[in-house]
């Protein structure tokens, strides 16, 4: 049976993780590799990218079909560098899945203008980027589909003041909806995934210590009190529904949001 990546490749950003598990860029690289494309994994930090190349390899992807590069997607000459080294390994991009992302707690009072530019930068520039240097090719291809990774944040409050953060994944969204008009002419495709609350390695590296005194347990009660579902899902949720956005199966969709939340958003308390 072909997968429904088959022959394609694919350009993940995010594509380590702040710690071991299922983050979403690590995830990503995983189950579209299963689907048959070929994965030119991109992070920040090549230590992060062991763990991914241990469940390609656990997975049974040949190693062939995957390549690494380091890049600080805030930087559009680094981005146009990382574009061009894609083309020069496999000659094409099918797919581009943005996963570059993080928080910074604090309200207009509290952020300070520099935390405030970092996150619009980190958050929302990295997006801008790689599509300003990537989309070319697919328009010169004639096709392609985009997945960024925005955030429940940019639709909702969701429990934490994070103002710079809810703001520029809002941007993600907005930014989304208008590269897919003015692209749809040229065979591509432009979705948002929206994750809520998901147990992702963030919650021990970084979100415990920020919200909840370094208490994990209770930062995973709080947050699944908030589900209706009653659990948490993580990188394999969004990942799934990224396969789905980023296939053919998607080929009608464009310019969408599909929120990955358990039914968080869509409550009134």
């Amino acid at each position: 049976m072909t997968g429904r990546l088959e022959s394609r490749v694919a350009l993940i950003t995010g594509a380590g993780c702040i710690g071991p598990g299922w983050g979403n860029g690590r995830a990503a690289c995983v189950r579209f590799a299963e689907e048959g494309a070929a994965i030119f994994a991109v992070d920040i930090d090549e230590g992060s990218m062991a763990e991914t190349l241990e469940r390609l390899e656990s997975a049974g992807v040949d190693g062939s079909r995957v390549a690494t590069y380091i890049c600080d997607v805030t930087d559009s000459d680094a981005v146009g560098a990382m574009t061009q080294a894609c083309i020069d390994r496999y000659g094409r991009i099918d797919v581009l899945m943005n996963n570059v992302g993080g928080s910074v707690k604090g309200g207009a009072t509290e952020l300070d203008p520099k935390s405030w530019q970092e996150q619009m930068d980190y958050n929302l520039g990295s997006v801008y980027n790689t599509c300003h240097h990537v989309l070319p090719h697919m328009m010169q291809q004639k096709r392609g589909a985009i997945v960024n990774m925005a955030s429940g944040a940019g639709l909702r409050w969701t429990g934490a003041a994070q103002a710079a953060y809810a703001s520029s994944k809002a941007g993600v969204i907005q930014f989304s909806r208008v590269t897919a008009v003015e692209y749809a002419p040229h065979g591509i495709r432009v979705n948002t995934i929206v994750p809520g609350q998901l147990h992702t390695p963030m919650v021990e590296a970084r979100l415990a210590g920020q919200r909840a005194g370094g208490d994990v347990e209770q930062l995973l009660r709080d947050r699944v009190s908030r589900i209706p579902l009653g659990f948490m899902g993580d990188g394999r949720d969004t990942a799934n529904a990224a396969l789905f956005l980023a296939s053919d199966e998607a080929r009608f969709i464009t310019g969408i949001e599909l929120v990955v939340d358990g039914g968080m958003t869509v409550r009134c308390d």
